[in-house]
């Protein structure tokens, strides 16, 4: 197989700029701009995201999961709580969601800090899912090793009978995580990799500030 072609595989992005003096004061602001335009352009799973924990040795570990939520206060995804995330987020609350819009040619990359939501908010949500996804949500030993995708359909069809006719309640092991931001990147791709990059930083004071990073 020739390893050339991938290497020549290339895009010229050339759709938006993006200027430190022209961006909100706030990332949450920025990046409702951003989104309300990610929005109308009737993006596929535009709320699809990376989420990248690691482990207290060091251990990386990155998969995409779906945005479920923001506010001032963060972002927030919904989980096992014993899956292998929910593992490394136990042992290192920290974690980085990144946002790739490839019709609009930007990225988001967000940098923060872990902290549970509370039971009722993990509740609304969970009772807002299908049946099909809460009863899913019992049935998986999310991340474990299982003998074949038989088990899962048994496990599901126990339940589906279990549950008949009765309000499905949360598994305590299944719920929210926040990502409080401490740093946020727009990314906005440019001719010649010359792309543009505005970084916000949380400071001590409460403030964010605002800088140009080099592509």
């Amino acid at each position: 197989m020739s390893h050339h072609s991938i290497a020549d595989i290339r895009k010229e992005y050339s759709q938006h700029s993006l200027d430190e003096a022209d961006v909100a004061a706030h990332p949450i602001r920025q990046f409702d701009l951003w989104w309300n335009e990610c929005i109308n352009s009737k993006i596929d799973e535009v709320n699809a995201m990376t989420l990248a924990t690691a482990s207290s040795d060091g251990l990386p570990a990155a998969r995409i999961v779906l945005l479920k939520g923001y506010d001032d206060n963060g972002f927030v995804f919904f989980t096992n709580y014993n899956s292998f995330k929910g593992q490394q987020l136990e042992e290192n609350p920290r974690a980085c969601l990144v946002f790739f819009w490839k019709e609009l040619e930007r990225q988001v990359r967000i940098t923060g800090l872990i902290e549970k939501v509370s039971s009722e908010e993990s509740d609304n949500y969970f009772h807002s899912r299908p049946l099909s996804s809460r009863i899913g949500a019992w049935a998986s030993p999310q991340s474990q090793v299982i003998e074949s995708r038989s088990i899962l359909k048994d496990k599901e069809t126990e339940l589906a009978e279990s549950f008949d006719g009765k309000e499905i309640p949360r598994p305590l092991h299944w719920g929210g995580y926040r990502v409080k931001p401490v740093s946020v990147e727009f990314w906005q791709g440019r001719a010649s990799r010359l792309h543009d990059r505005i970084q916000y930083t949380l400071e001590e004071n409460g403030k964010w500030k605002i800088e140009r990073l080099a592509p």
